[in-house]
């Protein structure tokens, strides 16, 4: 394919001498493009980078004065619709966007939820793309790293990315948004999503560096100790597919927690949790097996028939688990800045709490530890 016949942006660029003899793929992933050098390898095998005009290799050693011609493939359109829904920002530029997801929201269309998801908002937030690159490793667990792992820091100058208004998605060749981690569609909190490759494969190379600050508040029933960790294997259930348990599993995954206030009227505990790893329902599943179920649970709630009335109508009001992603702090993958956000728990969490507080105590809830940018 003659990137010539392309109807997308055109790159040029002459090779000045400081560049002779740099690999061609080297050279194109030290401009401000949005690919990373395994991406732009690729683009090049495929003919869409012509050096003096022809086609050439990724490991073409480059000469003073070459005239270097890289045209990216027009976009394909996603074929997921582009919804008006409100989103609450906490930060956004040119390469990643920050917002609190509400509990009730899903993150990706699937099967049941095909419309009115996080995914749907952000394709009509960000708008139609100029041009994408085609390849991504588009795992959602933050465990998982792709292939152009050492590539990370590959990617558009740090200057551009403080001054440049935001752009439009870029991922994988189609106009969507790099999901790097997600919560439950119970789960409210701050949540960071990719706009480009570079961005998506720098935080997913921290998700699996444990290098990501999470901090989570939860309410837990029962009476859990002062602080603790789970470690354990973990995997789908054997029985129920819809689930999943921490007895058994090829995965490993720990959770940390300490509780931030007992709350006398449950029993029941505010605790904040941090995790080294994340896995799907992951503290959901720990706390449940550990006999501290999260209130208002629908798949790990408590069945215990002891349980109390209270914990009961409050388990049913919520009507999902009372977990709320409070705070997310990572290195921007271009600038190299720290991000660090935190929002506060919704006003059903807020409304459990003050409940099980009892009469006699109105103290504020305790915020996890750090603050936000």
């Amino acid at each position: 394919m003659r990137p010539a016949s392309s109807p997308s942006i055109c790159h040029e660029f002459e090779i000045p001498a400081a560049s002779t003899g740099q690999r061609l793929d080297q050279f194109l992933s030290q401009q401000d493009l949005p690919f990373s050098r395994s991406q732009i390898a690729r683009r090049i095998d495929e003919g869409e980078v012509l050096v003096d005009g022809r086609p050439s290799k990724p490991g073409h050693r480059l000469r003073k004065g070459q005239r270097v011609v890289f045209v990216p493939p027009p976009p394909q359109p996603s074929d997921l619709a582009k919804e008006a829904i409100p989103l609450d920002v906490l930060f956004e530029d040119r390469h990643l966007i920050v917002l609190h997801k509400p509990a009730g929201m899903v993150v990706h269309p699937a099967p049941g939820h095909s419309s009115g998801t996080l995914v749907n908002a952000l394709l009509h937030h960000c708008g139609e793309l100029p041009f994408p690159p085609r390849y991504v490793d588009d795992s959602e667990d933050g465990d998982e790293i792709p292939p152009e792992l050492e590539d990370a820091q590959a990617s558009p100058s740090a200057a551009a990315a403080r001054t440049a208004a935001p752009t439009q998605l870029s991922i994988g060749g189609k106009q969507r948004p790099g999901i790097v981690h997600r919560l439950d569609q119970g789960t409210s909190g701050v949540l960071v999503v990719a706009k480009d490759e570079p961005t998506l494969i720098g935080l997913q190379a921290q998700f699996q560096a444990h290098s990501i600050r999470r901090r989570y508040l939860a309410i837990v029933e029962g009476t859990p100790s002062a602080a603790g960790s789970f470690s354990t294997r973990y995997g789908r259930h054997p029985t129920d597919r819809k689930r999943f348990t921490g007895r058994s599993g090829a995965k490993h995954a720990v959770t940390h927690f300490r509780v931030l206030e007992p709350l006398p009227e449950g029993p029941a505990a505010l605790v904040e949790v941090s995790l080294e790893t994340g896995r799907t329902h992951q503290i959901r599943v720990h706390f449940s097996e550990a006999g501290l179920p999260l209130l208002g649970d629908p798949l790990y709630g408590s069945h215990r028939p002891n349980r109390g009335t209270l914990l009961r109508s409050l388990g049913q009001a919520l009507a999902r688990q009372a977990l709320h992603a409070a705070v997310l702090g990572f290195q921007h993958p271009i600038t190299q800045t720290w991000l660090e956000y935190s929002t506060p728990a919704p006003a059903d969490f807020q409304e459990a709490l003050s409940r099980l507080r009892g009469p006699m105590l109105s103290l504020a809830p305790q915020a996890p530890s750090g603050g936000s940018a």
